[in-house]
């Protein structure tokens, strides 16, 4: 039986080994530059969670997102940042789990995400579920301190 519950600051390690297995699942583990410690503080905060499945007192998966304000509806609404299952785990509906907690956590607020183009099975799982699948092109700009004040 799977179980599903929140983490904690005590579960940094845990929630940290999981986002690096998600990491190489996707070939960018190189990219994870957060510390263990730096997650215990992430944790404490109210504006994000993190939900652990479990099975058998094992983690197997978690989802994660932080509460948001839409600048245009002036609402909350849920920016999810990962969603994953360990491999073994995956088709055993743990996934859906974890979404139906995100969607009763939602409490009828908007829930928002990204999912690469090239992944198509994700994009099945979640038109199975229900969601809508929006293209747009995502930007991501990062800048030097100081150097934009040089230009």
């Amino acid at each position: 039986m799977v179980s599903i519950r929140r983490a904690t600051a005590a579960d940094a390690a845990t929630v940290h080994a999981l986002m690096c297995e998600l990491a190489a699942h996707q070939g960018q583990r190189s990219t994870v530059g957060v510390s263990v410690e730096r997650m215990r503080e992430l944790l404490a905060r109210p504006e994000i969670t993190y939900l652990i499945a479990e099975r058998n007192g094992r983690e197997i998966g978690y989802v994660s997102w932080l509460v948001r304000v839409s600048l245009w509806s002036g609402g909350d609404y849920l920016a999810l940042d990962d969603l994953f299952v360990s491999d073994g785990h995956r088709g055993h509906g743990v996934g859906e789990r974890l979404m139906s907690a995100v969607a009763e956590a939602a409490d009828g607020r908007v829930i928002r995400w990204e999912v690469a183009a090239a992944n198509v099975a994700a994009q099945r799982f979640y038109q199975r579920i229900g969601a809508s699948l929006i293209s747009k092109i995502i930007c991501r700009w990062q800048v030097e301190p100081g150097a934009a004040a040089e230009s």
